[in-house]
């Protein structure tokens, strides 16, 4: 996916102004999970995330898609589940697999730390011109339709 690029070439020189953009993006999202209770480390909030986007996700494909070792991906279920914020499952018919779930609780944080960083990136919106945040919109858009593209042949 990662093409080298010339140090001028204006791919190379806006994915610069992209990366700064999207420090500050991520700077809003840590914002927003600081800004939730409980408080929870963002690695916990990026897997209740891929819990709840694939609800047949078990121990083993939620460590490889945190990168994340299976020891680790299971103490931090560990940890969600204490927290009241995840369910494990048996699999009938096989009692080896675990499926996990978000709870209530779990989809009501994830809910409020999207309401958070929707309200931190409105305001951010709010002091970028009309013409140019529909720019900006367009460009995000290409990028999440190009990012899919690269996902699905990949």
């Amino acid at each position: 996916m990662c093409r080298e690029q010339e140090p001028d070439s204006p791919s190379h020189i806006a994915g610069r102004q992209l990366a700064e953009a999207v420090k500050s993006l991520v700077a809003l999202w840590f914002s927003a999970v600081d800004d939730v209770r409980p408080r929870l480390p963002p690695r916990q909030i990026r897997a209740l995330e891929a819990i709840a986007r694939r609800p047949t996700l078990n121990v083993t494909a939620l460590a490889e898609h945190l990168g994340i070792g299976l020891p680790t991906a299971s103490r931090l279920c560990d940890r969600l589940e204490a927290a009241g914020l995840l369910r494990r499952h048996v699999r009938p018919g096989d009692r080896r697999e675990v499926r996990l779930e978000v709870t209530d609780q779990g989809h009501r944080l994830l809910t409020d730390v999207t309401e958070r960083l929707s309200v931190y990136l409105a305001g951010a919106l709010d002091a970028v011109p009309p013409d140019r945040r529909l720019r900006l919109e367009q460009v995000l858009r290409a990028v999440h339709e190009a990012d899919g593209e690269g996902s699905a042949q990949g």
